[in-house]
């Protein structure tokens, strides 16, 4: 039984991700500011925080951590003319100084097993341009500059860090996106394999890097977008 601390584990895709770790028999504390839908379990630690905030209160963690997976994000997309100060801030608070926070919390955890395993998220909309995306973009744009500086730095530490740059999740996150069968149709056809994702398929990816199947590798952004950030097909 290995230790993994899940970020926003309690929605969307950091939720599936709880819910595979503890099929596998693993011990999951998850962070975030409710626990929603989330099962009890015997191997399920919950642990109120909110990552919104400009200090988040980060305590509770096990004293040896196997793999971190930081899940929470934010999608607030307007026109670039529309964008006030404050949505940049908040994106980059969410997005990458929440994820600061809590490596910085939990690295000295991660260091005991010897090998461990940071997971994080970008998006798609960082390699390829996307109208309205400019916060986002941004502030995962710095999540992937981070994901390779950690990796290089952490490496005599055993410490892998990676990120997944995964592209419309049909998530509740996303549900403004995809609430009505015209808005889930349409952006099914923006995709080259003719759909949007699922948490469980993005969350079995990020199972794959925190464990030992994922061991060489390190410093990546996997694109995990249905083909949409490399494929263009022809009628």
């Amino acid at each position: 039984m290995k230790n993994y601390v899940i970020a926003g584990g309690s929605s969307g895709i950091g939720k599936a991700l709880t819910e595979q770790l503890l099929a596998a028999g693993h011990r999951v504390y998850v962070l975030a500011r409710a626990a929603r839908g989330l099962e009890p379990h015997a191997n399920l630690q919950f642990i109120e925080t909110d990552f919104s905030v400009a200090a988040p209160v980060i305590q509770g963690l096990p004293e040896e951590i196997h793999g971190l997976a930081y899940c929470p994000g934010s999608i607030q997309l307007q026109p670039f003319h529309r964008m006030k100060e404050d949505l940049f801030l908040n994106d980059y608070r969410i997005n990458v100084l929440g994820a600061v926070h809590l490596i910085q919390a939990a690295l000295p955890a991660l260091k005991k097993p010897g090998q461990s395993s940071i997971v994080l998220f970008s998006t798609v909309a960082v390699q390829t341009g996307m109208p309205f995306h400019a916060s986002i973009a941004a502030a995962k744009g710095a999540v992937e500059g981070l994901t390779r500086s950690l990796a290089a730095e952490f490496a005599t530490a055993g410490i892998r860090v990676n990120a997944i740059a995964p592209s419309l999740t049909n998530t509740p996150l996303a549900d403004r996106l995809l609430n009505s069968p015209e808005k889930l149709d349409a952006s099914n056809k923006r995709h080259p394999i003719g759909r949007v994702g699922q948490p469980a398929e993005v969350a079995a990816l990020a199972a794959l890097l925190l464990g030992e199947h994922g061991s060489w590798m390190t410093g990546q952004v996997l694109h995990l977008d249905g083909g949409m950030g490399q494929l263009r097909l022809f009628a």
